[in-house]
């Protein structure tokens, strides 16, 4: 069955209690690791003879690379969302469609009768853009439609959620929608 959210939320700030954001451990360790790579190289440098070599300036750009995209992961990359009930991480996505689909789409979504056979296909950008966020098992899914407004996207749907077959009906709508 499918719940709803207001419209002035959008998919990606809205709260579902079957849905929790979790740090990540491999995001963790991965971020450490070019800390850590990113620190070394960098103070690599001062024990070397010539400090104005080529090799010196190459490791003192790599270690800096490294531990600047290193902070970034850790501080911004390092969360995960998690359907609750299976334990399943959650991605986000958006897919884009042609204003044409307006109305067809708002009326997918509102009553969640997705089908794999609709003619629907999104396009590489269009003026309507559906916000997604499902989970790898294809038990969870949030979907909310969004209309271009010149500089922006304006919410046109609530944010609805599926579970079950009906979120497994959004995956294969997806799927059959993509470009070819």
């Amino acid at each position: 069955m499918a719940t709803t959210q207001t419209i002035d939320a959008t998919i990606f700030a809205s709260t579902h209690p079957d849905i929790a954001k979790r740090i990540s451990v491999s995001g963790v360790l991965i971020s450490s690791v070019m800390l850590l790579i990113g620190i070394l190289a960098f103070a690599s440098t001062f024990e070397l003879d010539d400090k104005s070599s080529t090799t010196s300036m190459a490791l003192m750009v790599l270690g800096t690379g490294l531990f600047l995209i290193g902070i970034f992961r850790l501080f911004w990359k390092s969360k995960e969302v998690v359907y609750l009930p299976t334990k399943s991480v959650a991605k986000e996505h958006s897919v884009f469609f042609d204003l044409k689909h307006m109305d067809a789409l708002k009326s997918l979504v509102n009553s969640g009768s997705f089908s794999a056979d609709s003619k629907i296909k999104s396009e590489a950008s269009g003026n309507i853009r559906m916000d997604v966020i499902l989970s790898a098992d294809k038990k969870f899914a949030a979907v909310q439609l969004f209309q271009f407004v010149p500089y922006t996207y304006q919410p046109i749907t609530s944010v609805q959620y599926f579970t079950n077959e009906e979120a497994s009906a959004i995956v294969a709508f997806l799927s059959k929608s993509k470009i070819q």
